[in-house]
């Protein structure tokens, strides 16, 4: 999907004009991966502009700073304030918010000792990430294994291995990647978690190699207070080549139906009841429309 411009970019507690939001080229993070990131979703909601599950995004924003031992010079209070300013001063309410910390300009070397670290805050017009049902592959690069990396941290460096798998994919004009873990159970798509429905019950791989999304925690919980029965466990390529429904979810992605996993067509190809009746629950939460989640969502006052 295309950047659509905005005015202005927060870096380091100053608005800065998005033409002129730039970092040097001897930046730790271009070298090393060295940044921690958020994908955040606001919505324009009958009340005004909600932001979903704010706390949440920032609670894992300085779980994965901790990662890699970043000394972050802005509380969680300063960065929600900067987020909601950040939006009125764009004028969006339908947006994607990428708050990104990184090591700065420093030294060259991989141990980022002396090294700044630098935070910044975008917001973008957004709409849908995904317009088609999809039509995935199984990739043959598997995903980060917790001994490799820290379990529940959005670490910059790790999407390298997402990038491989979408190539890879593309090139066989697939729409997106399904990863495994170094076991060889299902564990996530490049920047989603998977769902399946089997039965009429809705599960969710508990790979340790996949990312414990926020949007995957809020539909286990939204499934189950609809009625629908959805855990966790590991799961197999068997199992959800056979499943009766398939989709993926993320901040970006919102829930992306699939219709077909190598070529295979997932129950009937179309999208299911489960799916769709989650995807209806999950919009109306995240535009204000169901109170009972309220929650969940941060107005910008």
């Amino acid at each position: 999907m295309a950047i659509i411009k905005t005015k202005f970019i927060w870096m380091d507690g100053k608005f800065v004009k998005w033409k002129d939001a730039k970092v040097h080229i001897l930046t730790h993070a271009i070298h090393y991966g060295s940044a921690v990131f958020e994908g955040i979703h606001s919505y324009k909601a009958d009340d005004g502009t909600a932001i979903f599950r704010l706390d949440d995004h920032l609670d894992r924003l300085f779980h994965s700073a901790n990662a890699l031992s970043m000394k972050l010079k802005f509380t969680k209070k300063q960065l929600k304030d900067a987020i909601k300013n950040l939006i009125k001063i764009n004028k969006v309410s339908d947006a994607y918010i990428r708050p990104v910390v990184y090591y700065g300009y420093g030294n060259i070397g991989v141990f980022p000792k002396d090294v700044p670290t630098n935070v910044a805050i975008i917001t973008v017009p957004w709409e849908h990430y995904y317009s088609t049902n999809l039509r995935i592959m199984i990739s043959k690069y598997a995903r980060h294994s917790e001994k490799s990396s820290v379990f529940g941290a959005k670490i910059s460096g790790n999407y390298a291995n997402s990038i491989l798998a979408m190539y890879e994919v593309r090139k066989k004009c697939f729409d997106e990647a399904l990863m495994l873990d170094l076991n060889g159970y299902v564990a996530e798509g490049p920047a989603e978690n998977i769902f399946l429905v089997k039965n009429r019950t809705l599960i969710t791989p508990n790979s340790r190699s996949a990312l414990p999304g926020i949007t995957r925690k809020s539909i286990l919980k939204i499934s189950r207070d609809i009625g629908i029965r959805a855990y966790e466990r590991k799961v197999t390529i068997k199992e959800v080549k056979n499943a009766d429904e398939l989709f993926f979810c993320g901040t970006a992605t919102e829930i992306a139906p699939v219709i077909s996993i190598d070529n295979k067509k997932i129950g009937n190809g179309k999208v299911g009841e489960i799916t769709s009746k989650t995807k209806d629950k999950y919009y109306n939460i995240v535009r204000g429309k169901d109170k009972k989640y309220s929650k969940w969502l941060t107005y910008v006052e």
